[in-house]
């Protein structure tokens, strides 16, 4: 059996340095509030409002380290709240998404795309992969057993000796299959 540790990600946002500093002012560090499940990857103290054509949503948590490019993962419920059509892309994958106004403490940032829903994916180290025959970008299905059983196809692999086994999927996802953080998913296909 393919066990999969859940990891449910909530809206949030991924910044440049430049727009850190735009948002939070010159020199501008991010500060770890709380580890991830990936290597090197945290939940930072810092947090912004997004702001779209129908709505805010206020305190996005920023997570760390800075990027190259801003980037907004919301959820499909959330696009549809504050009024953006946000697609389905792979993390990093913002060529033609919409834009969004972010407001830090010291400033404000208009990015002209980088709001999108983020594809279920598996963070895969390198050597779970081997061991389970998977590929790099390989589309998946797996099974959440959960008291509201569902099967999610589409899984994306995710493959680097950086990662840590884990499935993440958004809060509209798990509130479907009533999953949380922790609970085991089951690589089916």
């Amino acid at each position: 059996m393919k066990q999969v540790p859940v990891g449910v990600s909530a809206r949030h946002i991924h910044v440049s340095q430049a727009d850190l500093e735009t948002l939070f002012g010159p020199g501008a560090e991010l500060h770890v509030m709380k580890d991830l499940s990936q290597p090197g990857q945290y939940a930072a103290e810092e947090t912004v409002a997004v702001i779209g054509p129908k709505g805010k949503f206020d305190k996005v948590r920023i997570l760390g380290p800075v990027r190259k490019a801003t980037q907004l993962e919301i959820s499909r419920t959330d696009s549809f709240a504050i009024g953006v059509k946000a697609p389905v892309r792979e993390s990093g994958d913002t060529a033609g998404t919409p834009g969004i106004k972010i407001v830090g403490p010291a400033g404000e940032v208009e990015i002209s795309e980088g709001v999108i829903v983020a594809a279920r994916h598996i963070h895969f180290h390198t050597s779970d992969a081997e061991k389970w025959g998977i590929q790099d970008k390989q589309k998946l299905s797996v099974r959440l057993n959960t008291e509201r059983p569902l099967i999610f196809e589409d899984v994306v692999a995710r493959v680097s000796d950086s990662f840590a086994l884990d499935f993440h999927i958004d809060t509209d996802e798990a509130n479907a299959a009533g999953a949380k953080t922790g609970d085991l998913a089951e690589i089916i296909g």
